[in-house]
């Protein structure tokens, strides 16, 4: 049980390290969308993202993790940051 607590308290500071890479990450992209409204460019730029997303999945073989989940994770956090990028543009 001592193991499984242990487990426990990793996966707990791992999720909260996320949540601060997450917050970190959507300030910069709330800052791209903004640049984007001041520079009439639209919220989604499907080159940029297909890109992202092959890198993603290169990177996710290499950490041995499913790089579908890692392809799924990454399409949401697309679809929020242009979910903001169109906000900015009002």
């Amino acid at each position: 049980m001592a193991e499984l607590a242990q487990m426990r308290s990793s996966i707990d500071n791992i999720d909260a390290a996320l949540v601060h890479i997450l917050a970190e990450r959507f300030k910069c992209t709330k800052r791209v969308g903004r640049l984007k409204a001041e520079h009439n460019l639209p919220p989604a730029d499907p080159e940029r993202e297909a890109r992202q997303i092959a890198r993603l999945r290169a990177l996710a073989i290499d950490a041995d993790l499913d790089p579908a989940f890692a392809e799924k994770f990454l399409n949401f956090i697309i679809s929020e940051v242009i979910r903001h990028h169109e906000a900015f543009r009002g």
